[in-house]
């Protein structure tokens, strides 16, 4: 990220624990992370379910400032949090006075829409099998799955482990490692110490879409 040392005066700390803002509620500030972790969450159905952990140097909060909505989702701090908090009043100074941060945050701002709007296509899926399984399918679109020599059409190669695809999830590691198990079974899926491969990526794509509701 460009240079902030100019906007320490816009600095704020953040007690471990503390929600830093809540879902549905009015909003005009986002925030740069500079040390420490922030939880996102949001309430689907009647359970919280995590969505990302943020570290430095991410942001959230963003869509407050460009669309002065609600809040979509819960931020909390993990441990002690330090941010750059941003309205729209200092927001348009910071790019003003720096067109290339203007740009890449710009890029970065249409990122994370689409991840937001992904991940939560996946915590709406009430089949567990299909939320693993949609995991690797947001990973491919991403361009996430590694490329092997030995690879067919339909193969794909992800480096990640069973913490990872519970945390995209938003399930148990035990849970996923059960669902993936299953998967190993039916030679959908190969568990390798560092990677998991995924034998055929359109049957994923029509099973996924079979429990999606219309």
């Amino acid at each position: 990220m460009a240079d902030l040392a100019s906007f320490t005066r816009f600095a704020r700390t953040i007690s471990a624990g503390e929600m830093i803002f809540s879902e549905y509620e009015p909003g005009d500030s986002f925030y740069l992370i500079q040390s420490g972790r922030v939880k996102i969450s949001k309430i689907v159905g009647d359970i919280e379910k995590t969505i990302d952990i943020l570290q430095p140097p991410e942001f959230f909060g963003e869509m407050a400032i460009l669309e002065g909505a609600p809040r979509s989702a819960t931020a909390t701090a993990v441990d002690t949090v330090k941010v750059l908090e941003f309205n729209r009043a200092n927001f348009e100074v910071l790019m003003m006075g720096n067109p290339q941060m203007a740009l890449r945050l710009l890029k970065l701002f249409t990122k994370r829409i689409w991840d937001q709007k992904r991940r939560f296509m996946i915590l709406t899926l009430d089949d567990p099998q299909a939320k693993v399984a949609d995991v690797f399918l947001m990973l491919a679109e991403t361009g996430a799955a590694v490329a092997s020599a030995e690879q067919d059409g339909e193969k794909r190669e992800f480096k990640v482990t069973v913490d990872d695809v519970a945390h995209w999830a938003g399930m148990s590691p035990p849970q996923v490692q059960t669902i993936l198990g299953h998967f190993a079974n039916q030679r959908r899926v190969e568990m390798f110490p560092d990677r998991i491969m995924v034998r055929n990526i359109s049957d994923f794509i029509r099973f996924v879409n079979s429990k999606r509701k219309k």
